[in-house]
């Protein structure tokens, strides 16, 4: 019998059940195996062993055995899968005017998704206990078991300590500074809470669902301006002190005397973010009724052509492209996506700030660099939250957590 190296000699008593549950549930959830007899090769598992924990991880929801889809002759071999009902993750997209908040099964597949629409002024408490009540109320709409809820992914806009699960001096965002956001939803949810920034997780959601060649960055311009940066290893770049990527704060090259909300002045999030454009043509950000009102009249205005609103765009673009420049040279990315609402604008922010890399940037920097927007708008930041909370749940730490508990099989 074939033994993988990666697993030690079979174990038999009473104490190896828990490491062989663990051995089976990994080789699937990894790919490495998909069926009982690939299981038993590739583990060194005794096939009565494996048929065992099988049985026992499908009986209890995690895995199950269905038919395979390929055109064979005679029976159709069984494979085995992530179960629908072996848990929920659940991702929040927290931001200026409303969140995003959506339920997955460890599949990743999205079951639900929706908004709440409460301000990121009003607090971290009532923002996080409005989401709090949308999430259960989906779990429950949904008949999901809060019991199974695996892991929960928040993304917040601004620089985040990932240790601690909080956000971190971010400007615009009243009462969050040091605010225990994971431990304020665990307490509630009761499921492992984890915070990140906001593009970050975008980025993530590029690469993932996407399917976006590394290395990533990703720039989202909205009322300020961030990146997160996915790395050839598909890992999350974040810095010492979760600091990285908070390229608003960079002063631009025409950035002048304007001032910043951070207290500097010329930094190009004051002067080329979605916010400042907006404030450059004299339209409000919201209204009463509408609290995306200034991204729905600048797309109007876009669409309809107005010499002005297109100007302000490029121009914002071409300050952009500026500083996108040095972060090439600096990583040397093969993928540049580009979000928030500004890239959802016709060509016009992707052409020029296209333009002004390809201009500032040497070509052995930019010869397999692509420039896009992207192409799962503001799911991104669900998606790679989805993404995160299902590779903690399938981590090694993950299964056992997972495993801890499902009771063992009878032996």
């Amino acid at each position: 019998m074939h033994k993988d190296d990666s697993y030690p000699e079979e174990v038999t008593g009473p104490a190896s059940v828990p490491q062989a549950l663990r051995r089976v549930l990994g080789l699937v959830v990894s790919g490495a195996a998909t069926n009982r007899a690939e299981i038993a090769r590739r583990s060194g598992l005794a096939r009565s062993t494996v048929g065992q924990q099988v049985d026992h991880l499908v009986g209890t929801g995690i895995l199950e055995e269905i038919e395979s889809r390929r055109s064979v002759r005679g029976r159709p071999p069984r494979v085995l899968t992530i179960s629908p009902q072996a848990g929920t993750v659940a991702a929040v997209d927290v931001d200026t005017s409303e969140s995003q908040v959506a339920i997955a099964d460890l599949t990743r597949r999205i079951i639900a998704h929706e908004t709440v629409g409460v301000r990121i002024d009003a607090g971290p408490q009532a923002v996080l206990d409005a989401v709090a009540e949308r999430l259960q109320s989906l779990l429950e709409k949904h008949r999901r078991d809060p019991s199974r809820m695996r892991e929960v992914v928040v993304g917040l806009p601004g620089p985040v300590d990932f240790q601690q699960g909080c956000a971190v001096q971010p400007t615009g965002m009243p009462g969050w500074d040091g605010y225990p956001v994971a431990e304020h939803l665990q307490e509630v949810l009761h499921a492992p809470v984890v915070v990140d920034n906001d593009v970050n997780l975008m980025a993530l959601g590029e690469v993932t669902q996407g399917r976006m060649e590394t290395p990533l960055l990703c720039l989202k311009i909205s009322t300020g301006i961030g990146s997160g940066l996915i790395t050839a290893g598909s890992d999350v770049y974040r810095g010492a002190d979760g600091a990285a990527g908070d390229i608003g704060h960079i002063r631009a090259i025409g950035g002048g005397n304007i001032l910043c909300a951070c207290g500097n002045v010329g930094c190009v999030g004051a002067l080329a973010s979605h916010r400042a454009v907006l404030r450059g043509l004299g339209i409000p950000e919201s209204t009463d009724d509408d609290p995306l009102h200034g991204t729905h009249e600048l797309a109007r205005r876009i669409a309809a052509g107005d010499p002005t609103a297109l100007h302000a765009v490029r121009q914002a673009a071409t300050e952009i492209g500026e500083v996108v420049a040095m972060l090439v040279h600096m990583f040397n990315p093969r993928t540049l996506v580009l979000a928030g609402p500004l890239s959802e604008l016709r060509d016009d922010l992707v052409s020029a700030v296209r333009a002004a890399v390809y201009q500032r940037a040497l070509p052995l920097a930019t010869r397999k660099l692509t420039i896009t927007a992207t192409q799962l708008k503001s799911a991104s930041g669900l998606h790679g939250g989805i993404a995160l909370a299902t590779q903690d749940v399938f981590s090694p730490a993950g299964i056992a957590r997972l495993l801890a508990d499902v009771p063992g099989p009878d032996r």
